[in-house]
C-alpha cells in the first residue's frame, strides 16, 4: 500500500539522480536504475573513451539508487511500479527520469542484434566497451556527424586509431552550427587525421564494416554508431499516458495522470525534447522544489552548447538557440584566421535568436546572457558583443 509521500523515480542519470538529492535525505523516495554502475555523468562519457578520465571520474553523488533494477510496467490503478526480478514499488508519486535511447538506423543486413564490433555510444558500457577495442592499429568508422559522433571521432583519433566519419547531412552539428562553422569543424577533424564523408548515407552492414547508399563499403575494425537519441517513452506508452515525441508534461511536469511526472531526456514541454544536461538539471530542481511544497513552474530552458576537442591544437565550440537565419533574419559574422575564431549571430528584430563561436570564445558570456534574457538587444553594436574591434 502506497503513501501519498512516497515518491519513487526510475532512472537515475543525470535527471533521476539529481532529483533524489534535491529532495534530500528526509525525503521517501526509491530510485530504480537499471544500470549497474553507480549514477555518472554522460556529458563525459567521450572522457573515458578518450582515455582520460576513469568511470569513479565521472561518478556523481549515490542517491541510494536501487541498481540493476529495470521497471517493466506501471500499474495506475493501483500506483504500483512492476519491475523485472518479480518485485512491486508503491508509489504517491512516480516521477519518469528514463532517458533516451541510441537510435538505430534502418539497415540494409541489420536483424536487431548488433554484429561483433558494431557499438552504440550511450551509456558507460559502451564507452568501456569500445575502449577497451581500440588500438593504434585500430580502423574506425564513426557513423553519425552531430555533438556525440564527432566528440568519438576525436576520441578514437586520439587513442591512435584510423577513424572514418561519415554524416548523412551536409555538414558536421547541423543541429547546432552552421554552414561555415560546420566547414570549420571538418577542416579542424581532418588535421588531426579524421576522414571525413559528409552528405553520405549509410546503407547497411556487411558484418562490421559500413556500406554506403552508393555501394562503397568502408571496411572497419570498429564501427561506432552515433546516429542521435531517441526519447525512452515505452513504460509511459504503455500506461495510456500522452505520449508525442517524448511524454508530454505541462510547467508543473505532470504528464497526463496528475501522480506521474517526467523530467530530463524523456520529457517533452510545450512541444521541445531537450535532450541535454542543462535542462534535465534545471528541470529536477524544478519539481524538487514543487514536491517540497513551493509554487515553482518550469517554463523552458534556453540552452547553450559547448564543446571542447582536446589535444595539440584543441578547440573550442558554443552554440545556442536558431543557427540558421530566415528570410528577414540579421545576421552578423566576424572570421578572424589569424585568431583562429569564427563567430555569427542571427537578429530577429530587436532580439538575438542564435549564434555559433568557434576558436575564441571570449564573447560567448555576454552573447549567453544577452540570449538567455530574451530581452531586446542593447544600444551596443553587436559587432562588439562578437568581439570586434
Amino acid at each position: 500500500m502506497h503513501k501519498d509521500e512516497d515518491i519513487v523515480v526510475i532512472g537515475c542519470g543525470t535527471a533521476g539522480s539529481r532529483l533524489a538529492r534535491q529532495l534530500g535525505a528526509g525525503a521517501r523516495v526509491t530510485v530504480l536504475g537499471e544500470e549497474v554502475h553507480a549514477p555518472y555523468n554522460r556529458v563525459l562519457l567521450t572522457d573515458v573513451l578518450a582515455g582520460r578520465c576513469d568511470p569513479g571520474d565521472i561518478a556523481l553523488p549515490s542517491a541510494g539508487e536501487r541498481r540493476g533494477v529495470r521497471a517493466v510496467r506501471i500499474d495506475r490503478a493501483e500506483r504500483v511500479v512492476r519491475c523485472d526480478d518479480g518485485g512491486a514499488v508503491p508509489y504517491g508519486t512516480l516521477v519518469l527520469a528514463t532517458g533516451s535511447n541510441p537510435v538505430m538506423p534502418p539497415l540494409r543486413g541489420f536483424d536487431g542484434e548488433l554484429p561483433d564490433g558494431v557499438h552504440p555510444f550511450r551509456t558507460l558500457d559502451d564507452a568501456l566497451a569500445l575502449g577497451s577495442a581500440v588500438c593504434g592499429s585500430t580502423r574506425a568508422v564513426v557513423v553519425g556527424g552531430g555533438l556525440l559522433g564527432v566528440s568519438a571521432a576525436r576520441a578514437l583519433a586520439g587513442r591512435g586509431a584510423r577513424v572514418v566519419l561519415v554524416q548523412q547531412g551536409e555538414y558536421l552539428m547541423a543541429r547546432h552550427l552552421d554552414a561555415r562553422a560546420g566547414e570549420l569543424l571538418c577542416g579542424h577533424l581532418e588535421a588531426l587525421g579524421v576522414e571525413v564523408h559528409t552528405g553520405c548515407r549509410m546503407r547497411g552492414l556487411r558484418g562490421r564494416d559500413v556500406e554506403l547508399a552508393d555501394g562503397y563499403v568502408l571496411e572497419s575494425d570498429l564501427t561506432v554508431l552515433a546516429c542521435g537519441v531517441r526519447p525512452r517513452t515505452g513504460l509511459a506508452r504503455a500506461a495510456g499516458l500522452a505520449v508525442r515525441h517524448g511524454i508530454v508534461v505541462d510547467d508543473g511536469l505532470r504528464t497526463s495522470d496528475p501522480a506521474i511526472r517526467a523530467i530530463g531526456d524523456c520529457a517533452e514541454h510545450r512541444g521541445q525534447v531537450y535532450g541535454l544536461a542543462g535542462p534535465a538539471v534545471e528541470q529536477a530542481d524544478v519539481l524538487a522544489a514543487q514536491l517540497t511544497g513551493s509554487p515553482a513552474a518550469y517554463t523552458g530552458t534556453r540552452a547553450l552548447t559547448r564543446l571542447t576537442l582536446p589535444g595539440a591544437a584543441p578547440l573550442d565550440l558554443a552554440a545556442f538557440g536558431e543557427p540558421t537565419p530566415l528570410p528577414g533574419d540579421d545576421v552578423v559574422r566576424l572570421a578572424d584566421a589569424t585568431r583562429g575564431a569564427y563567430r555569427t549571430a542571427v537578429v530577429r528584430g530587436d532580439r538575438l535568436v542564435g549564434g555559433v563561436l568557434l576558436g575564441d570564445l571570449s564573447a560567448v558570456g555576454e552573447l549567453a546572457r544577452t540570449w538567455e534574457g530574451d530581452e531586446p538587444l542593447p544600444s551596443t553594436p553587436l559587432f562588439h558583443l562578437l568581439g570586434g574591434y
